[in-house]
């Protein structure tokens, strides 16, 4: 069996199980969002009394941190109660970041676990061997309840992704490219494994930058083999005992696709489709493409890596007149290490504006959108008309290192002569 065979079946009980079979399967770790208060009144309506375990859920305010409207204040307001009268271990507020990172860093997120959580860049957390996958409100409720989870074993196929990038060649660039290739669609309800020397050799961040867009892909849950940098990070913050699993030598893949990572240059998810990516020097080669604002932040792209490489190419420049520059760490322990370190002053020297760590504009709420006719280059995850504000607003996604580059002229930029 793979290894998210093996973890289903550890948590439904059984010896082993199959493509397309109906599990039920104890779930380890539950995460809700500010977007689903809904799951509060679901919880009551379906004849909820207390979480079936507060040690294993989770409030994070990611999405509206902190709330800038009065309903979202509200609905935090609502959720608070909930975590109070159910003395949840876990909770997030507006002052922590992204669900995904500060998860992590709190050490819940574990090898061989399955977590659930209502959004859908749940996968990022394959990136410790574990099965992450996001849920609707209906569906948590009855986990908050139950602890129990149906789903259905995913076919599991993999992206072989072998060789060492060139420098100026980040993570962002290779899942765009990975991306590029299988195509939104092309792992629908799938479990995507990343495998290959690219990936045994690719710190925490780089994984979990890659684990997060496998649902752009259509994908269920991703997953990658647990490496000694993985395993050093659970060590240090693990709340409880774990196993790495294994998948079984021999196991066969239901479709397999490879990518030399040693021949890609940077790489453009352009407008207006997460699977409409070219490389940065094909959609350059007709003239420059002129930016109004550049993003660097979310679940995807504001870990301290993200940020310090945005540093060290604006150090001592400006970026364009008339842009604007947003960093959004994704967490308020990255928030921390990147003052401690000097990043945020030197961005902020550069021009750029600081906010607080959480999801910010990456959905559209606030801290950073887009008017009508504006150009954004963004190291977040979706391109999709309106994500980050007017759905008359273009956005080219990109690694943080693109980003930075190309605010200093105002034009998409390749970021490696900066990098030298």
């Amino acid at each position: 069996m793979h290894a998210i065979e093996k973890i289903l079946a550890k948590n439904a009980g059984k010896s082993r199980v199959e493509t397309g079979e109906i599990v039920t399967a104890k779930v380890d770790f539950a995460e809700i969002n500010d977007l689903y208060l809904q799951t509060v009144y679901s919880f009551y309506e379906m004849g909820g009394e207390k979480v079936w375990d507060s040690t294993r859920c989770a409030f994070c305010f990611d999405h509206y941190a902190p709330c800038p409207d009065i309903k979202s204040a509200s609905n935090h307001r609502e959720m608070r109660e909930f975590a109070r009268k159910n003395n949840l271990k876990y909770h997030f507020d507006t002052n922590a970041g992204v669900c995904h990172q500060v998860m992590a860093e709190a050490g819940v997120i574990l090898p061989g676990q399955i977590v659930i959580a209502t959004d859908s860049h749940t996968t990022t957390h394959g990136a410790f061997g574990a099965m992450g996958t996001g849920v609707g409100a209906t569906d948590m409720a009855t986990i908050l309840m139950t602890g129990e989870l149906w789903m259905r074993v995913p076919e599991i196929v993999e992206i072989r992704l072998e060789g060492e990038a060139k420098p100026g060649v980040f993570p962002k660039d290779v899942v765009l490219a990975a991306l590029g290739k299988v195509r939104a669609d092309g792992a629908v309800y799938k479990a995507i494994d990343f495998t290959g020397s690219y990936v045994e050799n690719l710190n925490v961040a780089g994984r979990m930058t890659i684990c997060n867009m496998a649902v752009e892909m259509g994908a269920k849950t991703a997953y990658m083999q647990p490496n000694q940098d993985v395993l050093d990070y659970v060590a240090a913050r693990a709340v409880r005992p774990y196993e790495v699993v294994e998948t079984d030598p021999g196991f066969e893949y239901a479709a397999s696709w490879v990518i030399n990572v040693s021949e890609l240059g940077p790489q453009l998810s352009c407008p207006s489709s997460v699977e409409n990516v070219h490389p940065l020097a094909e959609v350059t080669a007709d003239g420059p493409v002129r930016l109004d604002q550049g993003y660097i932040g979310s679940c995807t792209g504001g870990r301290t890596e993200d940020i310090a490489v945005a540093a060290k190419i604006l150090a001592g420049k400006h970026i364009a007149p008339y842009t604007r520059l947003i960093i959004v760490p994704a967490s308020k322990d990255v928030m921390t290490e990147c003052m401690e370190k000097g990043y945020l002053k030197t961005l902020m020297d550069a021009g750029a504006t600081v906010t607080t760590p959480g999801c910010g504009a990456c959905l559209g709420a606030h801290e950073g959108c887009l008017a009508a006719g504006e150009v954004c280059i963004t190291s977040t995850n979706r391109n999709f008309p309106g994500r980050m504000g007017s759905k008359d607003a273009l956005m080219y996604l990109a690694s943080p290192a693109t980003v930075a580059a190309s605010l200093i002229d105002g034009v998409i930029t390749d970021p490696r002569p900066y990098l030298d």
